[in-house]
């Protein structure tokens, strides 16, 4: 059985799945569909699953996918650390501009559930960290958008100096954070 908790933004959940510990090592379940849903209260068709690994302070978004190409995400960390940000883009939203941060890793095992409408990032906090995701829609690359790591409106403090941080090309170019194009 799964723990849900709420975060202060609306539809992002944080699931703590049951891990069976002993002198071996762990045994859980990451995913099972109709736990899931049941604790969200929704059904989610998760169509393509995502890894990446990282070293030491690669961050990687702040990214989403927008109009009917947006995702919620199942994220979490087998192995490794990271440092996790969602921010909400949703302009009906409550929390429209703000931001979640919460550390995943390997030994909290804890996954974030990111609803569609969402831009997503982390910050690898270990030497290495494995990174998984489910998405429910399919990547599209005509429809993904992104806002800067450091855009001075959302003041995200990523717990690392600016300049021990690798950034892509492409995660370098992002544009700052819009308050009107969502």
């Amino acid at each position: 059985m799964i723990k849900v908790s709420e975060t202060k933004i609306p539809g992002c959940i944080i699931i703590e799945p049951k891990v069976f510990d002993d002198d071996r090592g762990y045994f859980m379940e990451s995913f099972n569909h109709k736990e899931l849903s049941d604790a969200l209260g929704l059904d989610v068709n998760f169509v393509q699953d995502n890894q990446s690994c990282s070293k030491k302070g690669v961050l990687r978004g702040l990214h989403f996918q927008k109009g009917k190409y947006a995702q919620a995400k199942l994220v979490f960390v087998p192995f490794g650390s990271v440092l996790d940000v969602v921010v909400d883009i949703r302009p009906e939203s409550p929390t429209f501009g703000k931001h979640l941060v919460m550390e995943l890793n390997g030994i909290n095992k804890k996954q974030l559930f990111i609803p569609k409408g969402c831009a997503h990032g982390f910050l690898t906090l270990s030497d290495t960290a494995l990174f998984m995701y489910k998405c429910d829609n399919y990547y599209n690359n005509m429809e993904e958008g992104g806002i800067r790591f450091d855009d001075p409106v959302l003041a995200i403090d990523w717990r690392l100096e600016k300049g021990m941080i690798t950034l892509s090309a492409k995660d370098r170019a992002l544009p700052d954070f819009k308050w009107n194009e969502y």
